[in-house]
């Protein structure tokens, strides 16, 4: 990395790692968990997923509570598995090439792969011998992350983020190799070692003036997509469209909706989109990520925010009679996310 890259990711807070957004919340965190009474009171946010989604629930199983209306084609694939087995389940499910392969346990884009034919997805998946899904890419042009929740018993939730997503994307001025466009782009440079691997067939080549050339397809802020802030846009309508999807999403109150759509017009009505995940109590409000509408101080607030709301949610399941998960439970829960954590990162890197 060259020194102007490191300084730019040094000075440009959305590249920092994540313990830089949440470390300096850990006290906002204890009076939370003083305030309820329960230093587990998350748990029961979201009482369809495991833990409310604290990172150690099966995305397939979370994928299952969609509407079959808006849920993506998806497969899942244990860790013992026959590849013969894996392509008569796809058939089955009539989910064609190119796929999404990702972990079953998994955050932040780790090990999310776009795969494109039978040798691609052979390959990815003796390297990575742990619980899958396999996932059809969803050839809706935009992506999103809607930031929903609900209080229970409430008939009106809220949205207090919405974060579009710009693919990590270069343009050919029919001069420079597409490496050498790369190297130009303030923002794909940063991934130039990543991209090089990615796009070794046109690394080398002059890239036609005016071609636009997706350099990750993955909406993902570890992969290079840019999270722009559109919070302004929030409106009555939207707000209602998403009451009508999480009421038909039995016991989820709280967490961030990704989401593939044809457009805004559909988007505000809730039609043509699938949704691709949907995530818990570990859930950002990725608009947060968005450097040049929003300060690094702004950032930490609004996480603190969205915390407060996941406690009054709590509060209001144990009025219902609801109780948390028993701490060592928990705590053992996230122990083995940590050493998982820890599993994954190794993979990546082989």
């Amino acid at each position: 990395m060259s020194k102007n890259s490191f300084f730019k990711r040094f000075t440009q807070w959305e590249y920092w790692p994540s313990y830089m957004f949440y470390l300096p919340n850990i006290p906002y965190a204890f009076y939370l968990a003083l305030k309820t009474g329960n230093f587990t009171f998350y748990s029961i946010i979201n009482p369809s997923i495991k833990s409310s989604g604290n990172g150690t629930e099966s995305k397939f199983k979370t994928l299952q509570l969609i509407p079959e209306v808006y849920q993506p084609k998806s497969i899942y694939v244990s860790a013992l598995r026959s590849f013969e087995d894996i392509l008569i389940a796809l058939h089955k499910n009539g989910i064609d090439y190119p796929v999404i392969a990702k972990p079953d346990v998994g955050f932040r884009g780790m090990l999310v792969k776009k795969i494109k034919n039978d040798a691609e997805l052979k390959e990815y998946l003796a390297m990575y011998t742990i619980p899958l899904i396999i996932q059809e890419f969803v050839n809706l042009p935009n992506e999103c992350g809607v930031f929903y929740y609900r209080k229970p018993g409430a008939e009106v939730g809220s949205i207090n983020s919405l974060t579009f997503k710009n693919f990590l994307h270069v343009e050919g001025n029919g001069v420079s190799t597409l490496e050498e466009l790369v190297i130009f782009s303030n923002r794909a440079k940063h991934y130039k070692k990543k991209l090089a691997e990615k796009h070794v067939d046109r690394w080398q080549k002059i890239i036609p003036k005016g071609e636009r050339v997706i350099l990750s397809d993955i909406g993902n802020h570890s992969q290079g997509t840019q999270f722009i802030n559109a919070n302004h846009l929030i409106n009555d309508q939207l707000i209602h469209s998403f009451d009508r999807i999480n009421k038909e999403i039995n016991g989820w109150y709280y967490g961030r909706l990704d989401i593939k759509y044809k457009d805004w017009e559909q988007l505000q009505k809730g039609q043509d989109l699938k949704i691709l995940e949907i995530n818990g109590i570990l859930a950002e409000p990725t608009h947060i990520y968005d450097s040049y509408h929003m300060s690094y101080l702004e950032a930490l607030k609004t996480i603190r925010s969205h915390w407060r709301i996941a406690a009054d949610i709590a509060k209001e399941q144990m009025k219902m009679g609801v109780k948390p998960k028993k701490f060592l439970v928990f705590w053992k829960e996230i122990l083995w996310l940590t050493d998982y954590v820890k599993k994954i990162k190794a993979l990546n890197k082989v």
